[in-house]
């Protein structure tokens, strides 16, 4: 069994809980982060252990010295949707194609398997059918175009001696110590906990795959564990068909879950965003992005993985944890749970450069 990984983003909303995940399991897990959103944790990290080493470093600086001893490198890192104001599109995502293209080189010429995170968005617009892997992409931001040309990169790259992984995961939710509440379901659930009401940015009738964190985290175990030998790159959907939903109808379950929270559109009503945290720079009353997904392949593939967490399940979950942490409107608006303001503060306040590397 493989034993030694190597996470890239290990700091990150998804790396702060595959971190724990992965060392609960009897890995050697080593960390690698720049650390722009280290600033306030939501829920204590509390990882103290043997198995565990965190380099503070930026992916664009790793080279062969860091990845020796690693069998599998999972590949978080990566900026998240919208680019900044001050910067266009390609500026954000080209040093992400060019240091995971990079990256995937290095494990290559090293023998190291590579599993990397892609999105589901890379669908972008859907009609009523289940889009699967083998379904037309149509990219409708930066960041899904980004990823799509990552897998592009990883397809070359891919022969005999190399064969990656793409895991094109589902919307994420659930609770992190690196949280974002600038991702839907989470969204949602922090505003009706901090508010009492739940603000949509669009009209919620775009259907959304959901995947809970949890079943993330057990989705990449057991793509390291899978014995896959192939010249191309293995591409697989992770969710489950269940929580296809509308945005609407995830509004209207964490109403079910947190009676009395008032549900409200911004299009109505603009001035109730006055943080500007809920406004979606892709939406302007209805969302383009709309696609339900087929997870038929990952269940063949790997016959042992299956989702665990449904989203009202997610929900409620996610309603424990704020209780027992008395989440407020303090932090449920600090701007390290949403990473464009997290990174435009930094940019403003100088202590990013351009090119998004610390001063």
């Amino acid at each position: 069994m493989l034993k030694s990984v190597l996470i890239t983003g290990s700091e990150g909303y998804l790396g702060s809980v595959l971190v724990p995940f992965l060392l609960n399991k009897g890995f050697e897990v080593t960390g690698i982060d720049t650390c722009f959103f280290n600033e306030y944790a939501l829920i204590d990290k509390n990882v103290e252990n043997k198995n565990y080493r965190f380099i503070k470093l930026d992916v664009r600086d790793i080279n062969e010295n860091h990845l020796k001893g690693i069998d599998v490198v999972v590949h978080l890192a990566g900026i998240s949707n919208d680019p900044m104001c001050k910067m266009n599109s390609e500026k954000v995502y080209s040093p992400t194609r060019d240091y995971s293209k990079k990256l995937a080189t290095i494990c290559k010429s090293l023998g190291i398997k590579f599993i990397f995170a892609s999105s589901c968005s890379v669908y972008g617009v859907g009609k009523n059918e289940l889009l699967n892997e083998s379904s037309n992409v149509n990219p409708q931001t930066g960041y899904s175009l980004n990823k799509y040309q990552i897998e592009t990169d990883l397809e070359e790259l891919s022969d005999s001696s190399f064969s990656p992984i793409a895991l094109r995961f589902a919307t994420v939710f659930g609770a992190s110590p690196n949280m974002r509440f600038d991702i839907v379901i989470n969204m949602l659930v922090g505003m009706a906990v901090t508010r009492n009401k739940i603000i949509l940015n669009s009209d919620g009738q775009s259907w959304r795959p959901n995947l809970h964190i949890k079943d993330l985290c057990n989705s990449i175990f057991k793509s390291i564990d899978l014995e896959y030998k192939k010249e191309q790159l293995l591409v697989m959907n992770i969710g489950d068909e269940i929580n296809n939903l509308k945005i609407i109808d995830i509004a209207k379950t964490v109403q079910d879950c947190l009676p009395g929270s008032k549900l409200e559109f911004l299009s109505e009503n603009p001035n109730i965003d006055i943080d500007n945290l809920i406004k979606d720079r892709k939406v302007d009353g209805k969302d383009t992005r709309t696609y339900k997904v087929s997870f038929e392949k990952v269940r063949k593939i790997i016959p042992s993985f299956r989702c665990e967490w449904p989203v009202e399940r997610g929900i409620r979950n996610m309603l424990e944890i704020f209780k027992e942490i008395k989440l407020d409107d303090i932090k449920y608006k600090n701007k390290c749970f949403y990473r464009l303001q997290q990174l435009e503060h930094l940019l403003n306040t100088n202590q990013l450069s351009d090119n998004l590397r610390w001063n």
